[in-house]
């Protein structure tokens, strides 16, 4: 038992060690809590609206009748686009769209009220920047609402007109009636939406990071890690020792954000609390054995870092959040395949606004502990190398001294 005691010491020897560099290298707290954390708050600020509304659009009215003027004020009503000018032609209208003015430009033809009225079939034109998708998509939607809503009038006014019963005139309109449920954000609520997603995106970079920092620079020399060892009373006591500091600040931090998610922008938990909770602890410590292997595995500590960087930088661009997994590349799919915040966001997706049963919802968790588990072997494993190595060296010195005595 003095052994178990021994080990035990040299923990929370190790432990407070580690805890003492958030205070002798100030850039720690500010990497590991501040940066999440004010990075968190301007993006808050930034999706603080929860929903774009009235995105500037120009209008390029060539028809100038009473019909133009209705799609004009239509559109101009619908909560997606403000018509917020009016251009002369078409290339007045482009620089606008590409110097970001406006983000969309509607065009009305020539004689539109009088083809319209003599069954012709003219056709409003809308330009819009697909480069951004957001915004153009939303000022689509609104001017096909608006479309629709002023060609439904026209052709309920034609057909009583001659003599058609409205009733019978409305019915014709829709035979067969669509009921549209949206599941999931149903009110295209971006801070439910990305801002959610964002948060594991920039953790996830964060934590594997400064574990490659924490770590690799303890593994840069045998003299340091000798003496993490040694205070340790082993390589693996110590590394694990050495990482919980870091562990309980990214659970702060975590927790901290989630705080401002569910209780100020409403973010709802539709799923299991404790399901969600599990996912995050796995996600953080996926991370970090992720980190630590890096940190172990390359040197100096600088390439650690730089590669850790590499490998995470990316990972929002593959979570599926921007653009749906299904349809990337193999490349881009496998990356995201292997990075632990793609899993943890499906978690966090299925816990709050989707509230997937439980049977749906243990595959991300399951993968999430199982990245845990494979990166702490992996790390383990190459901590055993080191230390085999070390006993090595310590017995060939050893072996040399009795040699020359």
């Amino acid at each position: 038992m003095p052994g178990a005691r021994s080990i035990r010491s040299g923990f929370f020897l190790v432990f407070l060690r580690e805890a003492a560099q958030f205070r002798k290298r100030p850039f720690l707290p500010f990497l590991t809590v501040v940066l999440p954390l004010m990075l968190m708050g301007i993006l808050s600020i930034v999706f603080s609206e929860g929903l774009a509304t009235r995105l500037p659009i120009a209008v390029l009215n060539l028809d100038g009748s009473d019909l133009s003027r209705t799609i004009i004020r239509t559109v101009d009503a619908t909560p997606d686009a403000a018509v917020v000018m009016h251009v002369s032609d078409l290339g007045e209208g482009r620089r606008l769209i590409l110097s970001g003015k406006v983000h969309g430009l509607l065009m009305i033809p020539k004689n539109l009220e009088r083809d319209v009225f003599a069954d012709r079939r003219p056709e409003v034109v809308f330009f819009y920047n697909t480069q951004r998708m957001t915004a153009g998509n939303l000022t689509l939607r609104g001017v096909n609402a608006a479309l629709a809503g002023v060609e439904a009038g026209i052709r309920l006014s034609l057909r009583t007109s001659r003599g058609q019963p409205v009733d019978v005139a409305k019915s014709s309109l829709a035979p067969i009636p669509v009921q549209v449920n949206p599941l999931f954000n149903p009110t295209l609520n971006y801070t439910h939406f990305l801002l959610t997603a964002l948060l594991p995106a920039i953790l996830q970079t964060i934590i594997v990071t400064t574990m490659a920092y924490s770590i690799g620079r303890d593994a840069e020399t045998r003299h340091r890690l000798r003496v993490l060892r040694r205070l340790g009373g082993g390589l693996w006591p110590a590394m694990l020792a050495k990482m919980l500091p870091y562990t309980l600040v990214f659970l702060f931090v975590l927790g901290v954000a989630d705080a401002l998610l569910f209780i100020h922008f409403g973010l709802p938990l539709r799923g299991d609390r404790f399901l969600l909770l599990a996912a995050g602890a796995l996600f953080i410590l996926a991370n970090q054995f992720f980190g630590a292997f890096i940190g172990l595995v390359l040197k100096p500590m600088q390439s650690a870092v730089s590669i850790a960087t590499l490998i995470t930088a990316p990972a929002f661009g593959f979570m599926g959040i921007g653009f749906p997994r299904i349809g990337m590349n193999a490349f881009a799919y496998h990356w995201g395949q292997i990075l632990p915040g793609t899993w943890y966001l499906m978690a966090r997706v299925d816990q709050t606004v989707r509230g997937t049963p439980l049977d749906l919802s243990i595959r991300p968790i399951a993968v999430l502990l199982f990245m845990a588990i494979f990166f702490a072997s992996m790390t383990a494993l190459r901590l055993e190398t080191i230390g085999r190595r070390a006993d090595r060296v310590k017995r060939m010195a050893t072996r040399g001294s009795e040699a020359i005595a």
